[in-house]
């Protein structure tokens, strides 16, 4: 048995995070505010007026623009505003609910964007559930462990918000999350299944804090473990409260 080390939500997809002491988690929905808005490029097939669930690639995001990993989002439930910051930016504040305001977000963050490669459109929403990189609505978890033996098979320290986690767990072995595949977790008053694993991709090669591609993390788990998965996804079975610093254990 071991603890919740931290929670981290990201309110727009690819743009930004912001960590949280405390989250409610409802069944079968994924972490409130969490991807709940993704911005659209000129490709996208995503529909306002049909708001399904498409894949990633409809949207903005770090794989594709690495510069978009260095944005960083605080975000006020209760007054709908959103301050953004990016070192290469002024920091900026918005309300994502208010259309007449979005106009202004596409044009902070469009200079992130090279001019040679797909561009913000606006943004977009398909509550109640979040934009997750699945097709079911997921909750992310991420062991301290599995981050450290990356860090080993390094040489060097990593920041773990590459790995875009909503749940970060101490008190496991390297990887072990791996093998609760089709098992149950209980956090805090949670309960989840834990659904498979995480397949990585180049967007966790991108610096949080300056949004430039500089360590090949993909490499390093084929060298190390032959394969290149990171955390697992999730479905919450049974909703609850989970806090930083509450037990969880494997059912």
């Amino acid at each position: 048995m071991g603890s919740v080390a931290e929670l981290w939500r990201h309110p727009i997809k690819s743009h930004g995070r912001e960590a949280l002491n405390s989250v409610d988690l409802k069944a079968g929905q994924s972490m409130p505010w969490d991807r709940h808005w993704a911005v659209t490029h000129e490709a996208t097939k995503f529909t306002a007026h049909d708001p399904q669930w498409v894949m990633c690639r409809n949207f903005m995001i770090t794989v594709a623009t690495p510069s978009l990993a260095g944005i960083w989002t605080t975000f006020d439930e209760a007054s709908g505003q959103m301050t953004l910051s990016h070192v290469d930016r002024p920091k900026f504040s918005f309300n994502p609910s208010n259309p007449d305001e979005v106009p202004q977000f596409i044009e902070w963050v469009t200079p992130l964007c090279p001019p040679e490669k797909r561009q913000p459109k606006t943004l977009v929403t398909s509550a109640p559930r979040g934009m997750t990189d699945s097709d079911y609505p997921s909750i992310s978890i991420m062991t301290k462990a599995s981050h450290a033996a990356v860090e080993t098979q390094l040489g060097h320290a990593l920041a773990h918000e590459r790995w875009r986690g909503n749940i970060w767990l101490d008190g496991t072995k390297a990887w072990s999350e791996n093998d609760w595949v089709g098992k149950d977790l209980r956090i805090g008053s949670t309960v989840l299944t834990v659904k498979e694993p995480i397949q990585r991709c180049m967007a966790t090669a991108a610096n949080p804090e300056t949004g430039q591609r500089d360590v090949d993390t993909l490499g390093a788990l084929r060298d190390g473990w032959d394969h290149q998965y990171f955390g697992v996804y999730a479905i919450v079975k049974s909703g609850g409260t989970i806090d930083v610093g509450d037990s969880y254990e494997v059912l």
